[in-house]
């Protein structure tokens, strides 16, 4: 056995046999040329005697969000889809959507215009206006005191709220993607899903990829559990909607750790993949970079403690946001290189691309609330394992 496999599958034991612990972790961990690790321990559901294993099917939520960008990118590429143009002319209605100004002292919302268009741009960087009930009080108002659904309902009510500020002015994380989700459909013509399955998921042999769930998906299906105030775990019946009015684009997908990390994989090799080339080198090359000019990226208030702790990933240090993923500006504690992209899923999912070492990984836990300390340290141990072991067997820089 490897020194990385021993040390990897050493992190996996330790979470989920600990206290507090995790019910079940997936990993996969790939270079450009293929999976380097891939191993998974505990329990598809706590208390159930179903292992976990590397394709066991997760509820993946917020890593959706880098394969609905991709397929803007692609879409960009054909001349079809113009990043800085209004996203109004592909989805009218959300030239609709005003800007929240506070609340009237009765309690109802002020609204006015916003000075300028929200691109198909700033969604994808998150700078469009739009945030999350979680992370946002303003948005959970809107919720408990004027009945604004969920985007867990997958509907298009959901998205249907107004704009936190002026677009392009501030970084805030919310339902952007899923609107530029709508304006795939709108150039395309056809569901989301049916475009990622066709450019995404059939080029790169990510079969137990897709917004609703296969009879043969459900026999693997992990369970998402609930952490009790005393670190106790309780698993939950929930699932998207079996036939969503919406797929998506920020949060719909079920995939497995092993179907990911072919994901992953193609942002390692410059776009390329096993079945044809997904993105054009150059194009890969513009996506990493930061889009936010002087913004920054910022921590994550968690306003619905039942769904978020509060998040921030390496605090204290800087981080930006490309198209669509976070960038640390700086080296991380954990080996991770400056420029680095990484992002993560609100069930406890978290992935890093490292482009200038080739090496990537994705984390798989089904657990609610985000930014879970026995998983994210986890999942840092994990990473921090995987550059230590490696060291100077690392491919060189590119």
């Amino acid at each position: 056995m490897s020194e990385m496999q021993q040390a990897l599958d050493d992190v996996l034991h330790r979470v989920t046999e600990g206290s507090p612990r995790v019910p079940g972790v997936a990993a996969v961990v790939t270079d450009r040329d293929g999976d380097v690790y891939a191993g998974a321990a505990g329990e598809r559901v706590l208390g159930g005697g179903e292992p976990m294993t590397p394709d066991t099917v997760c509820t993946v939520f917020s890593t959706t969000k880098a394969v609905t960008g991709t397929t803007c990118l692609q879409l960009v590429e054909e001349g079809r889809l113009d990043l800085d143009a209004p996203a109004r002319q592909y989805v009218p209605e959300i030239g609709e959507l005003q800007v929240l100004d506070g609340f009237a002292d009765d309690g109802s919302p002020r609204l006015r215009p916003p000075k300028r268009d929200v691109t198909t741009r700033m969604l994808l960087l998150h700078t469009a206006g739009f945030g999350y009930d979680f992370f946002n009080e303003h948005y959970l108002r809107l919720a408990t005191e004027h009945g604004q659904p969920s985007v867990t309902t997958c509907s298009r009510a959901s998205l249907r709220t107004p704009l936190l500020f002026d677009p392009g002015e501030q970084w805030e994380y919310g339902s952007n993607i899923d609107w530029a989700g709508l304006v795939v459909e709108a150039v395309t013509g056809r569901r989301l899903g049916e475009v990622m399955a066709e450019r995404v998921f059939e080029p790169l042999g990510m079969a137990d990829t897709s917004f609703t769930l296969t009879p043969q998906m459900r026999t693997r299906l992990a369970k998402i559990h609930t952490r009790g105030d005393d670190g106790s775990l309780t698993p939950i019946d929930f699932e998207w909607p079996a036939e969503p009015e919406l797929h998506m684009g920020g949060h719909g997908l079920y995939s497995t750790a092993l179907d990911y990390a072919r994901f992953l994989r193609m942002w390692l090799n410059d776009g390329a993949g096993p079945g044809g080339r997904v993105l054009q080198e150059a194009t890969v090359a513009t996506a990493e970079r930061n889009g936010l000019g002087e913004l920054k990226v910022k921590g994550l208030p968690g306003v619905i403690p039942s769904l978020s702790n509060d998040a921030e990933f390496f605090p204290g240090l800087s981080k930006s946001w490309a198209l669509t993923f976070m960038v640390n500006d700086e080296e991380a504690p954990t080996g991770r290189p400056a420029g680095a992209l990484a992002w993560a899923g609100l069930g406890n999912l978290f992935y890093w691309i490292d482009r200038r070492t080739g090496i990537a990984g994705f984390w798989a836990t089904q657990i609610l609330p985000f930014a879970d300390p026995v998983s994210v340290q986890g999942y840092y141990d994990l990473e921090t394992a995987v550059y230590r072991t490696l060291g100077s067997r690392l491919p060189a820089a590119v």
